[in-house]
């Protein structure tokens, strides 16, 4: 049996990472391959902690946080991702290390956040939405009834330059343009982008 991939969309909130992960794992799944689709944080215990913070209802220092984040990766990781893949599932994530590093480095040392995530499987691909902060700011506020601790238009735009920054720093990472044109025709692009670059399809 052939091991799954493990596939990331990553982007500024409002890019619509969220969408991108539906539709790659529905792709598989119509191309008769298997796939799950899933996220950090997670809906388990840490993950709901880390959710509080982000809607402002508990508060801690960066530092907390990170180890937060760090924390509900390595059991992710543990009890999901890595025995899906060992199955020969393709795990498709919405957002995973580079999150952690274009986020939280706006108020946290970088340096750290890498060493911290340092012992983490590396994705096989790794997809950026690129969008404007002025654009995600719109969606967010079209579609949800209020914004998260770093949903501002400000903090937004740090974390596309971050982004941006990171492009290098894993294997099989591609910036992919995520506004001015259909989530579908997006999907293509990645859909040719893995087909291109992977010797498991």
């Amino acid at each position: 049996m052939k091991r799954g991939m493990f596939i990331v969309f990553e982007g500024p909130d409002g890019a619509g990472s969220s969408t991108q992960t539906r539709l790659l794992a529905d792709w598989f799944l119509r191309d008769g391959l298997q796939a799950v689709a899933t996220k950090n944080p997670t809906n388990n215990i840490i993950g709901g902690i880390i959710r509080t913070i982000l809607k402002r209802e508990l508060e801690v220092d960066m530092k907390t946080f990170a180890l937060l984040f760090s924390a509900d990766r390595a059991h992710h990781l543990h009890k999901e991702v890595e025995p899906l893949l060992a199955d020969g599932f393709n795990v498709v994530c919405d957002r995973y290390i580079l999150s952690t590093l274009a986020f939280q480095s706006t108020e946290e040392d970088i340096i750290w956040l890498k060493q911290l995530n340092s012992k983490f499987r590396r994705p096989d691909f790794t997809f950026i939405l690129d969008v404007p902060a002025k654009i995600c700011v719109a969606r967010i506020r079209k579609s949800r009834p209020g914004f998260e601790f770093f949903e501002t238009e400000k903090r937004l735009a740090e974390v596309i330059i971050n982004y941006r920054k990171l492009t290098g720093y894993f294997l099989n990472t591609f910036l992919v343009k995520g506004y001015g044109r259909s989530p579908q025709a997006i999907n293509q692009q990645v859909v040719e982008t893995i087909r291109k670059h992977s010797k498991n399809l």
